[in-house]
């Protein structure tokens, strides 16, 4: 595996049929031409993902949304008009130019234009999108630096595209479309109140109770290897725990009971977007150590604290 900053690299190996990684603001995400159905699906299986939860597609600017949807709102064209590049995936009616392999087998296609200099260059280069969902297997936390992506498949791929670590640390937030009104189907890194401000109250859709509509929605996901529990009485549960080797994730306090081995805090300014930004990094971090279990609580229900808790409670085991 070859990680490097070179983008005409990235380009030959992709126009080569090759997967690779590549960095967004978001989190790293593996990399294929969309109209390369053999490349998709060895996506598919390196990742070991469902084929029923589709890929978003990458485009180089809003300029294509036109010739990859059809029939997008007004709701729709307003948000990528003031979010793109950026952290948001509209989920819309695909145009003939989506293959059905890249979207499950749906009518619909999620496209984003990624705010990471390098790949937006990247884009640029080639002829075609990328299909590029995180550069995690499946279920397993997402990758915010190419480190990550190489401790999850360094003899799978051969090449990350370095662009250091990821600025939000958080996949992108997920909006589709009934009735041409705007649905929140994934929190992500631009908040829910963010989105508002620009398209009024927006229905909220995040669960798992049937397939997915978008990717993200399975109800076990982003989860580290070390089992997690969302805690809420700290010190009853460490009273009455066996468990002692315990890491603590938290906002901006430490945990000093003794059998908390390290506490690892989120942000010591309270800061909900430096919390969000740390989160994967951090629990990457704790799960290469040998803890028993990681504790931890929610996180004030706000902004990024909405899309923190939802990761905490899909990555999380019941007690």
């Amino acid at each position: 595996m070859k990680i490097s900053t070179n983008i005409l690299e990235a380009k030959k190996y992709l126009e080569q049929s090759k997967i690779i990684a590549i960095p967004t603001e978001t989190v790293y995400g593996l990399a294929a031409n969309i109209y390369d159905e053999s490349a998709i699906r060895s996506i598919y299986s390196i990742k070991k993902r469902p084929l029923t939860n589709p890929l978003i597609v990458h485009i180089k600017s809003k300029d294509e949304l036109a010739q990859y949807t059809f029939d997008a709102s007004e709701k729709a064209l307003l948000l990528a008009e003031r979010f793109w590049p950026g952290p948001l995936t509209l989920v819309l009616p695909k145009s003939e130019k989506i293959p059905s392999y890249i979207s499950a087998y749906k009518d619909t296609v999620a496209l984003r234009v990624p705010a990471h200099e390098m790949t937006l260059q990247l884009l640029n280069c080639l002829s075609f999108p990328l299909a590029a969902p995180s550069a995690n297997p499946s279920n397993r936390v997402s990758p915010t630096n190419a480190n990550h992506v190489k401790g999850y498949f360094e003899s799978e791929i051969p090449f990350i595209l370095d662009g250091g670590e990821c600025k939000k640390g958080l996949e992108s937030t997920i909006i589709g479309f009934e009735n041409k009104e705007p649905v929140l189907y994934r929190l992500g890194a631009l908040s829910v109140e963010t989105i508002e401000k620009v398209v009024g109250q927006i229905k909220i859709k995040n669960n798992a109770n049937n397939l997915p509509a978008a990717p993200g929605m399975f109800s076990k996901h982003y989860a580290p290897k070390i089992p997690l529990y969302i805690i809420d009485n700290l010190n009853t549960f460490l009273e009455e725990t066996s468990l002692s080797s315990i890491a603590y994730l938290g906002f901006n306090k430490k945990n000093r009971h003794p059998k908390i081995k390290t506490s690892y805090l989120l942000s010591e300014k309270r800061d909900l977007n430096e919390a969000a930004k740390n989160l994967y990094r951090t629990l990457i971090h704790i799960d290469s150590k040998k803890y028993d279990a990681i504790i931890t609580h929610l996180f004030p229900e706000k902004e990024q604290g909405k899309a923190i808790n939802d990761r905490l409670k899909r990555a999380s085991c019941k007690l």
